[in-house]
């Protein structure tokens, strides 16, 4: 069952959040339809820690400004040197050209350092980012545990897959938790190694939750063959990036493999990835998710963003080129193609809708404006975890421009 949306390219004035989150509530409460969610660095971000504090871990930019601090007495000249090289300085595109200088240049030096000193650089990178992501999940709930809630709470026809950006390993502990399968692509003991035709087939019973790490992972690393394992341990910290193994043969097989699971499920008719903490500026994985969009329009992608729809350029760019992909931001959505401000709702469409309503909803406050509060990974788990609260409603008519047909509720 899809979402169908009224008015076509024509000017509305606003979008109804009631109307789009009640169908959406309908979609993930029944296990039916074919769900997969896309989590960045957003996500733990925006859980707090254990005392309370914020964030669990830094996204991106976070990251990579706590990486930097802790090796710039050491490389400080290279760091300035390579920032001055490329356009884009976060941890992961620093950490590719690190890795391509060390396997290329030799003795050759390239800011002060040859290849023996870049892959040194390297390891320092990846040990900092190992202590930094590696995390536990505080003790009682968290997003993480309600997003597992709602994976295991109920009977499902297909898996839900889990697409993420991070090296963390977050969602691995909160199934683990309440004991509930997953399957990431490894198995074996010692060092689980990659299988890639179990990526690309179904066979694994739907209870087994599909969990992709498609930026690596801790406890990855590369073996005497240089073939990308699973160890089991968390203080692993070879990390590794699609760029950087774009022309590696050997070791190229997971991060293609699980790229290519992302754009066959976005490929299967009636499919809908839901993406949270994600801002769609990594070009591997919007290129993907453009090319799938466009090859098959009744899949669809719902981003849900924390910031308000201005600062979400890269997202709103895509939604600009794709009717199939809505963004859902503070502010404003773009949905089929349309960017318009939320609509404050008025009536309820049911006596009980109040509680779903404020799940989703924030009332304007003294001063400021009612916000749309999915964006933030705490609120959207909950939203999610919720929907299978037993509750009767009538989805509220969405609004029609002059001279369009009405839209139909499914």
């Amino acid at each position: 069952m899809g979402l169908q949306y009224c008015g076509g390219h024509l000017s509305v004035s606003f979008h109804n959040p009631d109307q789009y989150m009640a169908s959406l509530r309908t979609i993930i409460a029944q296990g039916r339809k074919r769900v997969g969610l896309l989590v960045g660095a957003g996500a733990p971000a925006g859980i707090a820690n254990a005392d309370g504090t914020r964030p669990l871990i830094p996204a991106v930019a976070g990251l990579t400004e706590l990486v930097l601090k802790e090796i710039e007495p050491t490389y400080g000249p290279q760091i300035k040197g390579l920032q001055a090289d490329l356009v884009k300085h976060d941890i992961e595109t620093l950490l590719s050209r690190i890795r391509s200088l060390s396997s290329v240049i030799g003795k050759t030096k390239v800011h002060g350092l040859d290849g023996e000193g870049y892959r040194q650089m390297a390891e320092a990178i990846c040990a900092q980012i190992g202590e930094i992501v590696q995390v536990r999940l505080p003790s009682g709930p968290t997003a993480y545990g309600e997003l597992v809630s709602w994976i295991t709470g109920a009977p499902r026809i297909h898996p839900v897959e889990i697409f993420t950006t991070n090296y963390d390993l977050l969602f691995e502990e909160a199934f683990e938790r309440v004991r509930a399968p997953y399957f990431d692509g490894f198995t074996g003991a010692r060092e689980a190694f990659f299988d890639p035709a179990s990526v690309s087939g179904d066979q694994l019973s739907a209870r087994w939750t599909r969990l992709w790490k498609i930026h690596g992972s801790l406890g990855w690393k590369a073996n005497a063959h240089g073939e990308v394992v699973r160890t089991g341990q968390t203080d692993v910290t070879h990390l590794i990036f699609p760029e950087h193994l774009k022309y590696d043969q050997t070791q190229k097989a997971p991060y293609a493999a699980l790229l290519d699971r992302l754009r066959s499920f976005l490929a299967t008719e009636d499919t809908l990835l839901v993406s949270i903490g994600f801002s769609y500026a990594d070009a591997h994985i919007a290129a993907r998710i453009d090319e799938a969009l466009a090859a098959n329009p009744a899949a669809s992608l719902f981003a849900f963003q924390f910031q308000t729809l201005d600062k979400e350029v890269s997202a709103v760019e895509l939604a600009a080129r794709r009717p199939n992909f809505s963004v859902y931001a503070r502010d404003k959505a773009v949905i089929n193609g349309v960017a318009a401000k939320w609509q404050a709702p008025g009536e309820l469409p049911t006596k009980d809708w109040g509680p779903i309503r404020n799940s989703y909803w924030a009332a304007a406050k003294a001063g400021g404006d009612p916000e749309f509060k999915l964006g933030a990974i705490e609120e959207f788990a909950r939203f999610f975890a919720n929907s299978q609260t037993p509750q009767a409603f009538d989805i509220p008519p969405a609004p029609t421009a002059v001279g369009a047909e009405p839209a139909e509720s499914t």
